[in-house]
């Protein structure tokens, strides 16, 4: 059986740990969910997500039980993973380890997918960042954690797989008022919509300011859009579009290798 397709960052790559931006072909779910969607609480087959998430992990080196994921709630939350976990897991949306062996995953259909990792201090993180997750500082939050590890922001890749963005990510005046209130430079993330009352957010732009705010510089943005390639990736807004009823979840890992290889 050959490795579902998964995108890699070169600069993450080179830290030596092993991740992937995993999308939607390679796995063994049906109508909207085909076909490796690996939301546990997606409402697909939940043998079919197991499967598709067992899939990843191998594609990884790690035995399916050692791929963990979170209940994510678009929160700033993030969390420390000393062991793997069965099922959903806690409420958070970002994870930390200084352990090898553990792989963790984050879910999206639109969302920001990032993947740190120090390789001096052996720590690694993975975060779910929507708007509001990413406007709350889950950025932020994961690199505080990680720092508190041993790890140095300065020291940190973090790495930006599929998710939605600019121009595609049309939002109203209400969400660049939220924005504005919490940081007022954010402006220049938003440029003219299509009519008046709308603007296009590049999120994928706010998060690199943020995370360089923390102090990490090194940001490889993969640059693809999840909206712009519905057929390699789960989107929640195309779902919205078409007037589907159910999505599929798109996995990012990240994990040292027990050998260091």
């Amino acid at each position: 059986m050959s490795a579902p397709p998964h995108l890699v960052s070169p600069r993450l790559a080179a830290t030596g740990v092993r991740h992937g931006f995993f999308g939607r072909t390679g796995g063994v779910s049906a109508g909207e969910y085909a076909s490796l969607n690996t939301g546990l609480a997606s409402g697909d087959d939940p043998a079919c997500a197991a499967e598709n998430r067992a899939r990843c992990a191998r594609a990884l080196g790690v035995a399916p039980d050692c791929l963990v994921t979170l209940r994510q709630v678009h929160s700033a939350r993030a969390i420390v993973v000393a062991e793997p976990w069965k099922g959903p897991g806690p409420e958070a949306d970002a994870m930390v380890a200084d352990r090898p062996g553990i792989a963790l995953g984050v879910l999206a259909a639109d969302c920001m997918p990032v993947l740190f990792a120090d390789p001096e201090a052996g720590v690694i993180g993975a975060a779910h960042a929507g708007w509001r997750g990413a406007l709350a500082g889950i950025l932020e939050s994961t690199v505080a954690l990680m720092t508190s590890l041993g790890a140095k922001p300065a020291r940190i890749v973090a790495a930006l797989g599929p998710c939605l963005r600019q121009p595609n990510f049309e939002v109203g005046l209400d969400l660049v008022e939220a924005f504005l209130a919490r940081h007022p430079a954010s402006e220049r993330f938003f440029a003219p919509g299509a009519r008046p009352e709308k603007r296009q957010l590049d999120l994928a732009g706010f998060a690199r300011w943020r995370l360089a705010e923390t102090g990490v510089a090194a940001f490889d943005d993969l640059g693809v859009c999840t909206l712009g390639e519905p057929d390699r990736y789960f989107s929640y807004r195309d779902g919205r579009r078409r007037g589907a009823q159910a999505y599929g979840r798109n996995l990012s890992a990240i994990v040292r290798p027990e050998n260091g290889g």
